[in-house]
């Protein structure tokens, strides 16, 4: 057997064996090419990571910032992806600790648990349990009486949207506000649990079922809005108004004349309400009309313009209300400007909503007209 070729050895130096030799063929040339390939390679390698890391450092900037109180743990990791001028929103950390937000939670959630448990239902978390439609569905049905033409169980994403579509347009409809309302919630906020959104709806859906709740006032959260610009995520903060005052959202009032009259004296109530037809009646005689149904001939706001002009003796033009109302946003429209008209006069502000006055509710719509003959008993 042949022995192994061992490397020559000159003067003055020694070759290693572990150095490989170089094939027969071999040109310089390649191993150039090999490493300017290397480096190369490497070079795009180090670019990948800067890009990386300046988009990493983009969004800690937006979150560290002096003008953002924002947590990490706040940001989700599609907060980084957005498009150009895209804008995402998310409640402060500081807001979701204020006293006023958690007992709203608590008040709406033991509220919703109430309305549920015939169904055997509880709602532990707001945002997790409501946001595909199926626990909000239920909620409808019982709260309206109605039942909603729906799948029982939705497992994917279109499938729980599209349920959710459906219960959102019947709670839209029932409520009959106007249009900027519907904008503080809709199928994509609610589906991706937003909380503001998710609050916005149950709040209007307890004020317009008057819940027997005690919603607390002037509760609002501050908000953090990212928006991408020009490669950069810039953040601007924004107070959002949950619930204002009672007074103004519909809540409860202190108890009057009309709750003893409802709950106790209800034999009495038609009593009462000839006395003021009487007294309507009286005054919108002088423009050959009549009022026989208090329950209906007020809601939407036309009888109520006209008789304080009657009654304030002057003539009310017909370009500040509508006198043929189509919409329920004319019809509130006009019985707020007939409340306007009221307090311009020196009345004190009624104890109703126009909005509940055109929804037909005639506690509401009483306590109106009590506050016009009050006054004007004597003409």
């Amino acid at each position: 057997m042949a022995s192994p070729v061992k490397p020559p050895q000159q003067a003055g130096f020694t070759v290693e064996p572990t150095a490989p030799f170089p094939w027969p063929g071999t040109k310089k040339e390649d191993k150039d090419d090999s490493l300017f390939d290397k480096m190369a390679t490497l070079g795009r390698s180090k670019k990948k990571i800067k890009e990386v890391n300046e988009l990493q450092a983009e969004g800690q900037h937006a979150i560290d910032s002096p003008t953002s109180s924002l947590i990490l743990a706040d940001i989700s990791p599609d907060a980084y992806n957005m498009d150009e001028n895209e804008e995402r929103s998310m409640i402060e950390a500081e807001s979701r600790d204020d006293p006023k937000l958690k007992e709203l939670i608590t008040v709406l959630l033991e509220w919703t648990n109430e309305e549920l448990k015939d169904h055997r239902i509880i709602v532990k978390d707001i945002e997790e349990d409501l946001f595909d439609g199926q626990v909000l569905g239920k909620l409808l049905e019982k709260l309206a009486n109605i039942k909603l033409e729906v799948a029982e169980v939705t497992q994917s994403e279109a499938g729980q949207k599209k349920k959710l579509k459906t219960v959102l347009d019947v709670v839209n409809k029932m409520l009959n506000l106007p249009r900027w309302h519907q904008q503080k919630w809709s199928v994509d906020s609610i589906h991706s649990k937003n909380l503001i959104a998710i609050l916005h709806m149950l709040v209007a859906l307890a004020f317009h079922f008057k819940a027997p709740i005690r919603i607390p006032e002037h509760v609002a959260v501050q908000v953090v809005v990212l928006q991408k610009k020009d490669g950069m995520l810039h953040t601007r903060h924004v107070t959002e108004e949950i619930t204002s005052t009672n007074d103004a959202v519909g809540g409860r009032f202190e108890r009057d004349a009309f709750d003893t009259l409802f709950d106790h004296a209800p034999d009495k109530l038609n009593v009462v309400k000839k006395s003021l037809i009487t007294f309507v009646n009286k005054h919108l005689n002088k423009i050959n009309l009549e009022v026989t149904d208090l329950d209906s001939q007020f809601h939407d706001g036309v009888y109520l313009v006209l008789l304080m002009g009657l009654l304030e003796g002057y003539f009310v033009p017909l370009f500040c209300y509508h006198l043929t109302p189509t919409s329920f946003d004319h019809k509130v429209h006009n019985v707020q400007f007939a409340m306007d008209l009221m307090q311009d006069a020196g009345l004190p502000k009624p104890k109703a909503r126009p909005e509940d006055v055109a929804n037909l509710d005639l506690k509401s719509t009483l306590r109106v007209l009590y506050n016009l003959f009050t006054k004007y008993k004597h003409l």
